[in-house]
């Protein structure tokens, strides 16, 4: 016999706590300055082209910027990362300010040094979902630095393997 519980958003939240997510922070400038913010539902989509997706909330403060720019960088964040993953989880502080150390591509976007990987995409789509947004990008360009143990989020917490 199964049981139907009903699903409400705190419902919601205790059972994806349970389910590990690799980190990523987005930025973009959509030319009124930098931008970015921490996600944990960074996606592989397709190979051929090569599409990536993310989810972010309607509420967020980088999503105007998000909404508005044609790129984004997206960075995968490794074990070392923890503080620089608070940082653009953190609202109402200058997440580009010190200690974040970043530069701009020679297209514009902001990109952050020493991540374990980045990938500059091009916003192919947006798509509302409940009280968030669906971004599609395709894949452009990467960079890759030397091999870390990857930077974990599971039930509140940054985790390392």
């Amino acid at each position: 016999m199964t049981t139907t519980v009903s699903v409400d958003a705190t419902l919601f939240r205790q059972v994806f706590r349970r389910h590990a997510a690799g980190v990523a922070v987005v930025t973009t400038d959509a030319g009124r300055g930098a931008a970015g913010v921490t996600v944990t539902s960074l996606a592989s989509l397709s190979a051929e082209p090569p599409l990536l997706s993310f989810g972010i909330l309607a509420t967020a403060s980088a999503w105007p910027h998000l909404r508005d720019a044609s790129t984004a960088v997206v960075h995968l964040l490794g074990a070392g990362h923890t503080e620089l993953a608070r940082t653009f989880a953190t609202s109402g502080i200058d997440r580009f300010g010190a200690p974040t150390r970043w530069r701009r591509l020679p297209t514009g976007e902001p990109v952050l040094e020493g991540a374990a990987a980045w990938l500059r995409v091009v916003i192919e789509h947006r798509h509302p979902a409940g009280g968030a947004h669906l971004v599609i990008g395709r894949v452009e360009e990467v960079g890759l630095a030397g091999h870390s143990a990857p930077l974990l989020y599971h039930d509140g917490g940054f985790h390392t393997l």
